[in-house]
């Protein structure tokens, strides 16, 4: 790998960047991190920085391409800190066989931060100067002319460049250009929408998609990736506003790009530059009246070519006082506030705050857990999350995590769930039985290995998905001991059987309130310690709740992604005793009839 200077702009973007040297959001700054973290540990993954290529995808835009409109027209394409850094990054980043580590970047920003241009760039360096015989670039949009937006640019930088007239040759009148062809390669830059039905399936080398967040669903981004198997270092590069649609594939990809950024889930093929302002300028809407906060969603602002620049932010923000639905926009189009997006029920800081990958596991053996069990309904996800009491030498609660996904067709799961899933079968993350189900069968087996470790006390499941559990149980010998609430004792009467001690646990919101609380005090006040298992975070970090009458529950349906293993860790907290408090079960102070509802 060759070593960063001080001529590696995007390596210097990003120290600046961490520094605060400059001014950028939370998710620019945990990318602009992973970029410098690359660089320390990439090669124990089969990664490296090509500065040269960097330089070189940097010095092809500063010296081949100009901008047009206006002021602009006419000169240098001279690359901001923040551009020199998504391109640096996009062209230098390698993999052991040389080609392009990156398959996609997701690039949001406020309006006039100058994505459109960059992302047109890409697409002439890709069809001129990227070595591809028979390159396709794709400008793609749903509508045919949502998409010659940038295909414009590309015909303007052409028009421009004496030495891209001398390579390329357009199709169509002037003002109606419809396709330009390097000739010499047999390659071609050209529109695409999902308004043709039938069309044949493009081979792209590049798709360039613009406005994401207008896309009504992932068709032509799905189309377009479809061809990406028969080329060695495709690249497709979304560039948009923050939208306001969380089921919309814009929200998928940012909520994906926010994760890859912040190291949550590893992809070494996703590059992520989205702007964003901090927790705490938002607070009151302070960053409405704060200038000082304003560069942080438009990485462009402090310069002379920033466009609309701070007198159209001010007015726009002035306008749109005492005006919610105009007020909804300017947060969403000048300042990357997702307008009806769902805030997460953990903040990052939160539960990284109480990781703890130093810890030796020997001392929860033989120690006193419970458990709460989340089972898949067919091919998904099943959890369980044991959580153990502290003890004298270890006076925290620890959370231990097991993951089942089927072994079978895999790799289209990973596809579909946007997660390494096979990556964290290699590490020891999950386990991955050869089926194309998670056979009851299976989690019984392994219910009854994991239990011969600890001091179960009992496992907390949602009755509505046990289904064969039981009968499963039995035909594999495990012997499962359903409890029953002893209202006059006020506990958990399992008779005298000796087996695995389970217990039904409600998922409405009133069962779900009390644990869920719980679990965010040991959260807040750091009783409780995690093993940095990735699909745990994965799943806490898609976790939002629902609140129903003044009681709150994980909502599966408005989460962002799995939260199994965040159902079954606050299944397994609000079953589990509090020691500490002089004994007493977690639910104690909780009515008869509330005790009941909530469990059953």
């Amino acid at each position: 790998m060759t070593n960063p200077t001080s001529t590696d702009r995007a390596t210097a973007y990003a120290n600046d960047a961490i520094s605060g040297s400059i001014i950028a959001g939370p998710i620019v700054r945990a990318a602009c991190q992973r970029h410098l973290n690359d660089l320390e540990y990439g090669e124990e993954r089969d990664i490296w920085f090509d500065e040269d290529s960097a330089a070189e995808a940097i010095a092809f835009f500063e010296e081949c391409l100009c901008l047009n409109g206006g002021q602009f027209e006419g000169k240098p394409f001279l690359l901001l800190g923040w551009q020199s850094f998504v391109i640096g990054s996009l062209f230098g980043w390698k993999r052991p066989d040389g080609n392009r580590r990156f398959r996609v970047a997701y690039i949001e920003t406020a309006k006039g931060s100058g994505k459109s241009p960059l992302c047109s760039g890409i697409g002439i360096k890709g069809l001129v100067a990227d070595n591809e015989p028979r390159a396709e670039i794709y400008a793609a949009a749903t509508y045919k002319e949502q998409a010659m937006v940038l295909f414009r640019d590309a015909i303007a930088f052409y028009n421009q460049s004496p030495e891209l007239q001398k390579r390329l040759v357009t199709s169509g009148g002037a003002g109606k250009e419809w396709n330009l062809a390097y000739l010499d390669k047999a390659s071609f830059f050209r529109v695409i929408s999902s308004e043709k039905k039938g069309q044949s399936g493009p081979r792209p080398h590049m798709a360039l998609l613009d406005e994401i967040h207008e896309h009504k669903d992932g068709t032509v981004v799905e189309m377009l990736r479809a061809g990406f198997k028969f080329r060695r270092q495709p690249l497709s590069v979304m560039i948009t506003n923050s939208g306001y649609d969380k089921a919309s594939i814009c929200w998928e990809y940012h909520d994906m790009g926010e994760k890859i950024a912040y190291e949550i889930i590893q992809n070494d093929e996703f590059f992520a530059y989205i702007c964003a302002l901090d927790e705490e300028d938002i607070k009151d809407d302070k960053y409405l009246e704060d200038e000082s906060y304003w560069g942080k969603v438009n990485p462009s602002l402090d310069t002379d070519v920033a466009i609309p620049g701070y007198d159209y932010i001010r007015a726009q923000v002035k306008e749109a006082q005492g005006m919610p639905s105009k007020m909804a926009t300017v947060k969403r189009l000048c300042f990357c506030q997702w307008t009806e997006a769902l805030t997460p029920w953990i903040g990052k800081d939160v539960w990284l705050a109480v990781l703890d990958e130093q810890f030796d596991e020997s001392l929860l053996l033989n120690r006193r857990c419970w458990g709460g069990l989340d089972l898949s309904r067919v091919n998904d996800l099943t959890a369980l999350v044991l959580v153990f009491e502290p003890i004298e030498i270890d006076p925290v609660w620890r959370l231990k995590p097991y993951f089942w996904v089927p072994g079978v067709n895999l790799r289209q799961k990973c596809e579909q769930d946007h997660v390494p899933y096979d990556v964290w079968r290699d590490n020891g993350f999950i386990e991955t039985p050869p089926t194309k189900t998670i056979k009851k069968s299976y989690v019984a087996r392994r219910m009854q290995q994991i239990s011969l470790d600890y001091d179960l006390q009992g496992i907390a499941y949602d009755r509505a998905m046990v289904n064969d559990l039981f009968q499963a149980a039995e035909d594999e010998g495990v012997e499962l001991i359903e409890g029953k609430w002893d209202k006059e004792k006020k506990q958990w009467d399992f008779g005298y059987k000796e087996g695995i001690k389970i217990m039904p646990f409600g998922q409405q919101a009133r069962s779900m309130h009390p644990a869920i609380e719980k679990f965010e005090d040991w959260l807040k006040n750091e009783e409780v310690k995690h093993d940095g298992n990735p699909v745990m975070t994965w799943c806490v970090s898609n976790a939002v709740v629902k609140e129903v009458d003044d009681y709150r529950r994980l909502s599966k349906n408005m989460s962002t992604g799995r939260i199994d293993g965040t159902v079954a860790a606050v299944m397994a907290c609000g079953v589990a005793d509090v020691k500490a408090n002089d004994g007493k079960s977690a639910y104690e102070d909780l009515s008869i009839e509330e005790m009941r509802e909530r469990m059953l």
